[in-house]
Protein backbone atom coordinates (compact mmCIF):
# COMPACT_ATOMS: atom_id res chain seq x y z
CA UNK A 1 0.00 0.00 0.00
CA UNK A 2 1.30 3.38 -0.98
CA UNK A 3 2.42 5.62 1.81
CA UNK A 4 1.92 8.77 -0.99
CA UNK A 5 -0.17 11.79 0.13
CA UNK A 6 -1.78 13.78 -2.61
CA UNK A 7 -3.04 17.48 -2.05
CA UNK A 8 -2.55 20.93 -2.60
CA UNK A 9 -2.16 24.27 -1.70
CA UNK A 10 -3.44 27.99 -2.56
CA UNK A 11 -1.89 30.98 -2.20
CA UNK A 12 -2.95 34.13 -2.88
CA UNK A 13 -0.68 37.15 -4.71
CA UNK A 14 2.45 36.33 -6.53
CA UNK A 15 5.09 38.87 -8.34
CA UNK A 16 7.34 36.92 -11.08
CA UNK A 17 10.37 38.06 -12.13
CA UNK A 18 9.71 39.53 -15.26
CA UNK A 19 7.39 42.01 -13.75
CA UNK A 20 4.04 39.75 -14.24
CA UNK A 21 1.69 39.00 -11.53
CA UNK A 22 -0.39 36.03 -10.07
CA UNK A 23 -3.59 37.07 -8.38
CA UNK A 24 -3.66 33.08 -6.95
CA UNK A 25 -1.54 30.14 -7.72
CA UNK A 26 -2.37 26.47 -7.01
CA UNK A 27 0.33 24.14 -6.43
CA UNK A 28 -0.96 20.40 -6.65
CA UNK A 29 2.14 18.06 -4.77
CA UNK A 30 3.18 14.38 -3.40
CA UNK A 31 4.51 13.83 0.17
CA UNK A 32 5.53 10.70 1.64
CA UNK A 33 7.22 9.47 4.78
CA UNK A 34 6.71 11.90 8.33
CA UNK A 35 7.97 15.75 8.97
CA UNK A 36 10.20 16.09 11.99
CA UNK A 37 9.03 18.31 14.89
CA UNK A 38 11.57 20.59 14.22
CA UNK A 39 10.56 20.49 10.21
CA UNK A 40 14.40 19.80 9.17
CA UNK A 41 14.20 16.55 7.91
CA UNK A 42 13.00 17.10 3.90
CA UNK A 43 14.14 16.31 1.13
CA UNK A 44 12.58 18.36 -1.98
CA UNK A 45 12.64 15.90 -5.40
CA UNK A 46 11.98 18.54 -8.42
CA UNK A 47 10.08 16.77 -11.35
CA UNK A 48 11.13 17.35 -15.34
CA UNK A 49 9.89 19.09 -17.91
CA UNK A 50 6.55 17.03 -19.10
CA UNK A 51 6.43 14.81 -15.80
CA UNK A 52 4.92 15.20 -12.60
CA UNK A 53 4.70 14.74 -8.74
CA UNK A 54 3.90 10.98 -8.93
CA UNK A 55 7.17 10.29 -9.98
CA UNK A 56 7.88 9.41 -6.10
CA UNK A 57 5.24 7.56 -5.72
CA UNK A 58 5.86 3.67 -5.82
CA UNK A 59 5.56 2.09 -8.80
CA UNK A 60 4.87 4.81 -11.25
CA UNK A 61 6.84 5.90 -14.08
CA UNK A 62 7.61 9.22 -15.42
CA UNK A 63 9.27 10.64 -18.42
CA UNK A 64 12.28 10.39 -16.81
CA UNK A 65 11.74 6.64 -16.18
CA UNK A 66 10.17 5.80 -12.41
CA UNK A 67 11.75 6.79 -9.67
CA UNK A 68 10.32 5.03 -7.31
CA UNK A 69 13.83 2.89 -6.71
CA UNK A 70 15.11 5.91 -5.36
CA UNK A 71 12.38 7.33 -3.19
CA UNK A 72 11.04 4.55 -0.11
CA UNK A 73 11.51 2.90 3.02
CA UNK A 74 15.57 1.83 3.14
CA UNK A 75 15.89 4.13 -0.47
CA UNK A 76 18.56 6.51 -0.70
CA UNK A 77 16.15 9.18 -0.16
CA UNK A 78 14.78 7.03 2.73
CA UNK A 79 11.10 8.07 3.55
CA UNK A 80 11.59 6.06 6.92
CA UNK A 81 13.31 8.76 7.72
CA UNK A 82 12.79 11.86 5.53
CA UNK A 83 9.84 13.55 5.05
CA UNK A 84 9.50 14.11 0.70
CA UNK A 85 8.04 16.56 -0.81
CA UNK A 86 7.20 16.62 -4.59
CA UNK A 87 5.93 19.92 -6.01
CA UNK A 88 4.11 20.21 -9.20
CA UNK A 89 5.80 22.94 -11.40
CA UNK A 90 3.83 26.44 -11.59
CA UNK A 91 2.51 26.57 -15.10
CA UNK A 92 2.82 22.63 -15.89
CA UNK A 93 -0.55 20.26 -16.33
CA UNK A 94 -0.99 18.15 -13.15
CA UNK A 95 -3.11 20.17 -10.60
CA UNK A 96 -0.73 23.45 -10.49
CA UNK A 97 -1.51 26.95 -11.92
CA UNK A 98 -1.19 26.92 -15.70
CA UNK A 99 -2.35 28.18 -19.15
CA UNK A 100 -5.55 25.79 -18.51
CA UNK A 101 -6.57 27.92 -15.11
CA UNK A 102 -9.02 30.38 -15.23
CA UNK A 103 -7.86 33.92 -15.42
CA UNK A 104 -10.19 35.54 -12.59
CA UNK A 105 -10.03 38.44 -14.46
CA UNK A 106 -11.78 37.27 -17.58
CA UNK A 107 -13.56 34.08 -16.20
CA UNK A 108 -11.81 32.04 -19.02
CA UNK A 109 -8.57 30.36 -19.56
CA UNK A 110 -5.31 31.77 -19.37
CA UNK A 111 -3.90 30.46 -22.59
CA UNK A 112 -2.05 32.43 -24.63
CA UNK A 113 -1.83 35.29 -21.68
CA UNK A 114 -0.19 33.43 -18.97
CA UNK A 115 2.11 35.48 -17.73
CA UNK A 116 5.66 34.91 -18.12
CA UNK A 117 7.49 32.74 -15.79
CA UNK A 118 10.82 31.90 -14.69
CA UNK A 119 12.89 29.12 -12.87
CA UNK A 120 13.37 30.98 -10.20
CA UNK A 121 9.41 31.65 -9.97
CA UNK A 122 8.67 27.71 -9.90
CA UNK A 123 11.09 27.50 -7.15
CA UNK A 124 10.01 30.51 -4.94
CA UNK A 125 6.11 29.08 -5.38
CA UNK A 126 7.85 25.88 -3.82
CA UNK A 127 9.24 27.72 -1.00
CA UNK A 128 5.79 29.08 0.12
CA UNK A 129 4.92 25.07 -0.42
CA UNK A 130 7.00 24.34 1.91
CA UNK A 131 7.01 26.95 4.52
CA UNK A 132 2.95 26.36 4.65
CA UNK A 133 3.94 22.07 4.70
CA UNK A 134 6.57 23.60 8.37
CA UNK A 135 9.37 22.51 6.27
CA UNK A 136 12.27 24.87 7.82
CA UNK A 137 15.40 23.29 6.40
CA UNK A 138 15.80 20.87 3.74
CA UNK A 139 18.72 17.92 3.87
CA UNK A 140 18.78 18.44 -0.03
CA UNK A 141 16.94 19.19 -3.35
CA UNK A 142 17.48 16.31 -5.91
CA UNK A 143 15.53 16.56 -9.46
CA UNK A 144 16.33 15.07 -12.81
CA UNK A 145 16.57 17.34 -15.97
CA UNK A 146 14.22 20.56 -16.00
CA UNK A 147 14.05 19.27 -12.04
CA UNK A 148 18.30 19.22 -12.16
CA UNK A 149 17.12 23.48 -13.24
CA UNK A 150 14.99 23.66 -10.19
CA UNK A 151 17.94 22.04 -7.98
CA UNK A 152 20.43 24.42 -8.92
CA UNK A 153 18.48 27.63 -9.11
CA UNK A 154 17.11 26.82 -5.03
CA UNK A 155 20.94 26.68 -4.37
CA UNK A 156 21.45 30.12 -5.55
CA UNK A 157 17.91 31.65 -4.93
CA UNK A 158 17.30 30.01 -1.68
CA UNK A 159 21.26 28.96 -0.56
CA UNK A 160 21.11 28.52 3.15
CA UNK A 161 17.77 26.40 3.19
CA UNK A 162 19.13 23.06 1.93
CA UNK A 163 22.24 21.40 2.92
CA UNK A 164 22.75 19.75 -0.80
CA UNK A 165 21.59 19.78 -4.06
CA UNK A 166 21.71 17.06 -6.59
CA UNK A 167 21.04 18.01 -10.24
CA UNK A 168 20.71 15.15 -12.21
CA UNK A 169 20.60 14.55 -16.38
CA UNK A 170 20.71 18.17 -16.46
CA UNK A 171 22.87 21.77 -16.48
CA UNK A 172 23.65 25.25 -15.25
CA UNK A 173 22.09 26.16 -18.85
CA UNK A 174 19.38 25.00 -21.42
CA UNK A 175 20.11 23.18 -24.17
CA UNK A 176 21.01 25.28 -26.92
CA UNK A 177 18.15 24.53 -29.08
CA UNK A 178 15.55 27.28 -29.09
CA UNK A 179 12.73 25.21 -27.44
CA UNK A 180 10.28 27.27 -28.44
CA UNK A 181 10.47 28.06 -32.00
CA UNK A 182 10.58 24.20 -32.15
CA UNK A 183 7.24 23.52 -30.26
CA UNK A 184 5.64 26.03 -32.73
CA UNK A 185 7.05 24.20 -35.86
CA UNK A 186 4.88 21.16 -34.74
CA UNK A 187 1.77 23.05 -33.12
CA UNK A 188 0.91 26.32 -35.52
CA UNK A 189 0.51 23.33 -38.11
CA UNK A 190 -2.74 22.73 -36.26
CA UNK A 191 -5.92 24.11 -37.24
CA UNK A 192 -7.03 23.96 -33.65
CA UNK A 193 -4.06 26.03 -32.42
CA UNK A 194 -5.06 30.01 -32.44
CA UNK A 195 -1.85 31.10 -31.05
CA UNK A 196 -2.78 29.28 -28.14
CA UNK A 197 -6.36 29.72 -26.95
CA UNK A 198 -7.66 26.41 -28.09
CA UNK A 199 -9.26 25.36 -25.47
CA UNK A 200 -13.01 25.91 -27.21
CA UNK A 201 -11.41 24.22 -30.32
CA UNK A 202 -11.34 20.94 -29.75
CA UNK A 203 -8.07 20.95 -28.31
CA UNK A 204 -4.61 20.05 -30.08
CA UNK A 205 -4.26 16.54 -28.96
CA UNK A 206 -3.49 14.90 -31.48
CA UNK A 207 -0.50 16.54 -32.46
CA UNK A 208 1.10 16.61 -28.85
CA UNK A 209 0.99 13.17 -29.15
CA UNK A 210 3.15 13.07 -32.63
CA UNK A 211 5.61 15.22 -30.61
CA UNK A 212 5.66 12.60 -27.77
CA UNK A 213 6.20 10.16 -29.98
CA UNK A 214 9.25 12.27 -31.53
CA UNK A 215 10.41 13.55 -27.87
CA UNK A 216 10.65 10.23 -26.77
CA UNK A 217 12.41 8.46 -29.05
CA UNK A 218 14.69 11.33 -28.70
CA UNK A 219 14.75 10.42 -25.10
CA UNK A 220 15.72 6.64 -25.92
CA UNK A 221 12.38 5.51 -24.92
CA UNK A 222 12.27 3.53 -27.97
CA UNK A 223 15.46 1.67 -27.30
CA UNK A 224 14.45 0.88 -23.40
CA UNK A 225 10.84 -0.78 -24.65
CA UNK A 226 12.17 -3.20 -27.74
CA UNK A 227 13.79 -4.86 -24.61
CA UNK A 228 10.60 -5.61 -23.27
CA UNK A 229 7.65 -5.32 -26.12
CA UNK A 230 7.33 -7.02 -29.75
CA UNK A 231 6.20 -4.02 -31.38
CA UNK A 232 8.07 -1.51 -29.37
CA UNK A 233 6.74 1.21 -31.95
CA UNK A 234 3.17 0.31 -30.92
CA UNK A 235 3.78 0.98 -26.96
CA UNK A 236 5.39 4.16 -27.57
CA UNK A 237 2.02 5.65 -28.86
CA UNK A 238 0.40 4.50 -26.69
CA UNK A 239 2.25 5.98 -23.77
CA UNK A 240 2.80 9.23 -25.83
CA UNK A 241 -1.32 9.15 -26.78
CA UNK A 242 -2.09 8.18 -22.81
CA UNK A 243 0.14 11.55 -21.70
CA UNK A 244 -1.05 13.98 -23.84
CA UNK A 245 -4.98 13.04 -22.54
CA UNK A 246 -3.84 14.67 -19.51
CA UNK A 247 -0.73 17.01 -20.61
CA UNK A 248 -1.69 20.85 -21.66
CA UNK A 249 0.53 21.80 -24.77
CA UNK A 250 0.85 25.13 -23.45
CA UNK A 251 2.92 24.17 -20.29
CA UNK A 252 5.72 23.10 -23.00
CA UNK A 253 5.44 26.45 -24.19
CA UNK A 254 5.03 28.18 -20.72
CA UNK A 255 8.07 25.67 -19.02
CA UNK A 256 10.14 26.42 -22.55
CA UNK A 257 10.21 29.87 -22.06
CA UNK A 258 11.32 30.20 -18.11
CA UNK A 259 14.10 27.84 -19.64
CA UNK A 260 15.17 30.02 -21.59
CA UNK A 261 15.74 32.80 -19.31
CA UNK A 262 17.59 29.94 -17.38
CA UNK A 263 21.29 30.39 -16.00
CA UNK A 264 22.86 30.05 -12.97
CA UNK A 265 26.25 30.07 -14.19
CA UNK A 266 26.92 33.70 -12.99
CA UNK A 267 25.52 32.93 -9.49
CA UNK A 268 27.84 30.32 -8.89
CA UNK A 269 29.49 32.15 -5.86
CA UNK A 270 25.95 32.19 -4.44
CA UNK A 271 25.75 28.48 -3.62
CA UNK A 272 27.18 27.67 -0.18
CA UNK A 273 26.84 23.78 -0.10
CA UNK A 274 27.66 20.79 -1.66
CA UNK A 275 26.71 20.16 -5.66
CA UNK A 276 26.45 16.37 -6.48
CA UNK A 277 26.17 16.25 -10.25
CA UNK A 278 25.18 13.29 -11.98
CA UNK A 279 24.93 13.09 -15.81
CA UNK A 280 24.09 9.81 -17.91
CA UNK A 281 26.73 8.57 -20.43
CA UNK A 282 24.55 8.13 -23.21
CA UNK A 283 22.29 11.31 -22.99
CA UNK A 284 22.53 13.29 -26.30
CA UNK A 285 20.58 16.39 -24.83
CA UNK A 286 22.82 16.45 -21.55
CA UNK A 287 26.25 14.89 -22.59
CA UNK A 288 28.62 14.13 -20.27
CA UNK A 289 30.83 16.23 -22.34
CA UNK A 290 29.64 19.05 -20.10
CA UNK A 291 30.83 17.76 -16.76
CA UNK A 292 34.42 19.07 -17.17
CA UNK A 293 33.46 22.74 -17.64
CA UNK A 294 30.85 22.61 -15.36
CA UNK A 295 33.05 20.72 -12.46
CA UNK A 296 35.66 23.21 -13.03
CA UNK A 297 33.66 26.07 -12.96
CA UNK A 298 31.90 25.46 -9.69
CA UNK A 299 34.79 24.14 -7.73
CA UNK A 300 36.66 27.86 -9.20
CA UNK A 301 34.09 29.48 -7.35
CA UNK A 302 34.44 27.71 -4.08
CA UNK A 303 31.90 25.18 -4.35
CA UNK A 304 32.22 21.45 -3.53
CA UNK A 305 31.32 19.19 -6.17
CA UNK A 306 31.12 15.82 -6.81
CA UNK A 307 30.77 14.68 -10.49
CA UNK A 308 29.01 10.83 -11.18
CA UNK A 309 28.23 9.31 -14.20
CA UNK A 310 25.52 6.82 -15.20
CA UNK A 311 27.24 3.80 -17.11
CA UNK A 312 23.53 3.79 -19.22
CA UNK A 313 22.36 2.72 -22.68
CA UNK A 314 18.99 4.63 -21.74
CA UNK A 315 20.27 7.82 -22.22
CA UNK A 316 18.45 10.84 -20.82
CA UNK A 317 16.19 8.42 -19.08
CA UNK A 318 18.95 6.60 -17.24
CA UNK A 319 18.04 8.53 -13.89
CA UNK A 320 15.06 6.39 -13.62
CA UNK A 321 16.05 3.44 -16.10
CA UNK A 322 18.85 2.52 -14.59
CA UNK A 323 18.31 3.99 -10.71
CA UNK A 324 20.67 1.34 -9.48
CA UNK A 325 23.61 2.31 -10.90
CA UNK A 326 23.57 5.54 -9.40
CA UNK A 327 22.01 5.00 -6.17
CA UNK A 328 24.42 4.04 -4.17
CA UNK A 329 26.19 7.58 -5.18
CA UNK A 330 22.74 9.76 -3.81
CA UNK A 331 23.13 7.58 -0.65
CA UNK A 332 26.51 8.40 -0.18
CA UNK A 333 25.60 12.23 -0.31
CA UNK A 334 22.32 12.39 1.62
CA UNK A 335 25.23 10.24 4.49
CA UNK A 336 27.25 13.35 3.89
CA UNK A 337 25.28 15.96 4.30
CA UNK A 338 24.12 14.42 7.57
CA UNK A 339 26.94 13.56 8.80
CA UNK A 340 27.93 17.51 8.19
CA UNK A 341 24.93 18.65 9.79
Amino acid sequence: MSDAVHASFTFSGMPLRGGGHLPEVTLAYVTRGRLAADGRNAILVTHGYTSGPRMIEPGVASSEGAWSTLVGPGAPIDTDRYFVVCSNMLGSSYGSTNAASINPATGKPYGSAFPAIAVADIVTAQKRLLDHLGVTHLRAVVGPSYGGFQAFQWAVTFPDFMDGVAPVVTSPLPPQSDRVEGLLQWFEKDPNWNGGDYYDRGGVQGTLTDLRVDTLTRYGLRTSLAERFADPDAELRRIASGWAEVFDANSLFILGQAMATYDITRDYGRIRVPVLYVLSRTDALFPPSLAPGVMADLRSAGVQAEYVEIDSEHGHLASGADADKWAPALRAFILKLEAAA
